[in-house]
């Protein structure tokens, strides 16, 4: 029995992980996973260690889709589905983990997210589906990343970039997002054309990243009548 008293205690000093432990602390491994359920942009379930976890994104935030106070708040159900794609659409999906905490306050394990070798959390940013938040150091190995991934799509102003003050540092405020009254496409006129804030005229084709989160003025048959009407690609 000292014998074993005695070997646990240098265990426990070493700080060597016992097997199976949530513990990748100062490692960039990559843990395949299963995701049992996309709930909302940035949260999913996953089957981990073998049995169903919750999971928050590490370092992003994106719009709800059931606030308990604010309910569904713009773009919600569109950073979901684009999670949900990225996710679904994946050979496989894997988890990292950062060297902080691995619980947030309510319990839900943190990490970032890959599908099939790409960060989900960066795609998020790039197309306008979230922004960068909740920075707690020590987790913020991929903060530079992010805030880089971020600009861009601040710079085109797409998504919860596209109307002033919606993105805030406290989160998202429904009552900037007013998108205009557009008119339906028809079958064949699917290029969507944009006027952002700056007054800038983008068109956007279907199937790009930026195309679903748009909220077009106007509606385009072909590029080269967008290009006539003085609207750029969202490309250039």
């Amino acid at each position: 029995m000292k014998a074993f008293l005695l070997f646990l205690g240098l265990l426990l000093l070493s700080g060597c992980a016992i097997p199976g432990a949530t513990d990748t602390s100062g490692t960039q491994d990559r843990i395949p996973v299963e995701v049992t359920q996309v709930i909302d942009g940035d949260t999913v379930r996953i089957i981990y260690e073998g049995k169903e976890t919750t999971v928050r994104y590490l370092l992003v935030d994106t719009p709800e889709t059931n606030h308990p106070r604010y309910g569904e708040q713009p773009l919600g159900q569109e950073a979901t589905e684009r999670n949900r794609q990225l996710l679904e659409s994946a050979n496989q999906v894997e988890i990292e983990f950062d060297v902080g905490g691995r619980f947030d306050d309510y319990d839900r394990l943190l990490g970032y997210f890959y599908a099939d070798g790409e960060s989900v959390q960066e795609q998020l940013l790039e197309e306008g589906f979230a922004r960068v938040a909740y920075i707690y150091p020590p987790n913020t190995r991929y903060v530079d990343e992010f805030r880089d991934a971020e600009a861009d799509a601040r710079q085109q102003q797409i998504g919860i970039w596209e109307f002033e003050n919606y993105s805030t540092d406290r989160g998202f405020n429904s009552d900037a997002y007013q998108p205009g009254n557009a008119v339906a496409p028809s079958q064949d006129c699917q290029i969507k054309g944009n006027i952002n804030r700056s007054g800038n005229k983008i068109y956007h084709l279907p199937g790009t990243a930026s195309y679903e989160q748009t909220n077009p003025e106007q509606w385009f048959c072909t590029e080269q009548q967008a290009r006539d009407a003085g609207f750029l690609s969202a490309g250039q």
